[in-house]
């Protein structure tokens, strides 16, 4: 199968450091490559892949302090695919709204993964606009705020088997891991590792979105004596830092469409902690991989319960359920399933 692959340009792929979408495409795209499909990733030059690299732009925009307008180079991108249409048999968008304008309307089968909340009234607004595109969700709970979508499959995120594996370590603080904002709750879990006598290490970006809200919350808290902030981390970093964890903290304020950090957790063999918001009940199984809780109340409790799990047992589920081979024949069934109904004729009724 010719497949297209169409990723942010923010980071490469995979992302150096911090980057959910592009890690996702990245896994996608490798185990298609190793699966014996021919694959095209229209993503940053300084991508690193098996399949075939469209480059974009030289590198990503995050690392290019010279851009200026970013929605123009996704522009350019979408339409040298759009050129290029008739030389796949299919076309996987992972870039939001930007294409459906104009790869809605060519002949080869399109479909595009929803990576981001949708709970905004602009996206009901422009989904709903290209209401007959193929939909992917990335978790049940995400389609609730425009449930009418030609939605045509979940897919939940999944990962190289052996990316992130259990490390022989002691177990001695809480981790954090991902970004700071809002959202995310790294005051929620500074908190509970305080009442849990527990010390925080916290590997996390701080985008320059975020750098007010951190200098003014976040950064107060950072001062006391059992946190550690580490920093952003890599793939190398993460099995160590990871193992050496009694728990994941992942107390999130908002409608989380998958969260990657937690499988990153568990493929290290590492429970997690987390707050019933998004997707968290459709990833977390409670009691096996980890405790879903409400508020910092249970979460504090949820401490005492952590020795009760067995960590072969959170990554023998890793295993199970969110390794890239199953996430990547699932969405070839949906190729599948695209280019069979494209194939059928289209008969106009009498009259027309």
């Amino acid at each position: 199968m010719r497949i297209a692959q169409i990723s942010p340009l923010f980071e490469a792929v995979p992302p150096k450091l911090y980057g959910g979408t592009e890690r996702v495409v990245s896994s996608l795209t490798e185990e298609l490559v190793a699966m014996g499909h021919e694959v095209t990733l229209f993503a940053s030059g300084d991508s690193v892949t098996a399949a075939k690299l469209a480059a974009m732009r030289e590198q990503a925009l995050r690392l290019d302090p010279s851009v200026k307008d970013w929605v123009a180079h996704y522009m350019k991108m979408v339409e040298q695919v759009a050129q290029r249409a008739d030389e796949f048999d299919v076309i996987h968008s992972h870039i939001d709204y930007f294409p459906l304008g104009l790869l809605d309307r060519q002949r080869t089968p399109f479909l595009t993964t929803l990576h981001g909340r949708l709970d905004l009234p602009e996206f009901k607004m422009i989904y709903e606009t290209y209401g007959r595109t193929p939909y992917v969700s990335i978790s049940d709970h995400q389609r609730l705020p425009i449930p009418r979508l030609n939605w045509v499959r979940t897919v939940l995120h999944g990962m190289p088997k052996d990316r992130l594996t259990p490390q022989p370590v002691e177990q001695k603080y809480f981790a954090f891991l991902g970004r700071v904002s809002p959202e995310k709750g790294l005051d929620k879990a500074i908190r509970i590792a305080a009442r849990a006598g527990v010390k925080l290490k916290v590997a996390a970006k701080i985008d320059v979105a975020d750098r007010a809200y951190y200098e003014r919350e976040i950064a107060p808290l950072m001062a006391q004596g059992h946190v550690e902030y580490i920093g952003e981390i890599n793939d190398d970093q993460k099995p160590e830092f990871l193992s050496g964890a009694h728990a994941l903290l992942f107390p999130i304020d908002w409608p989380e469409p998958f969260g990657l950090v937690m499988i990153e957790a568990m493929a290290c063999g590492t429970p997690v902690i987390a707050f019933r918001r998004g997707s968290v009940p459709e990833v977390m199984e409670d009691g096996l991989t980890g405790f879903v809780v409400e508020n910092e109340d249970e979460a504090v409790a949820a401490v005492a319960r952590v020795p009760e799990l067995d960590r072969r047992k959170v990554r023998g589920r890793f295993e199970q359920r969110f390794t890239a081979r199953r996430m990547a024949e699932d969405y070839v069934a949906v190729y599948e399933e695209l280019i069979a109904a494209n194939r059928k004729p289209h008969l106009r009724a009498i009259g027309d």
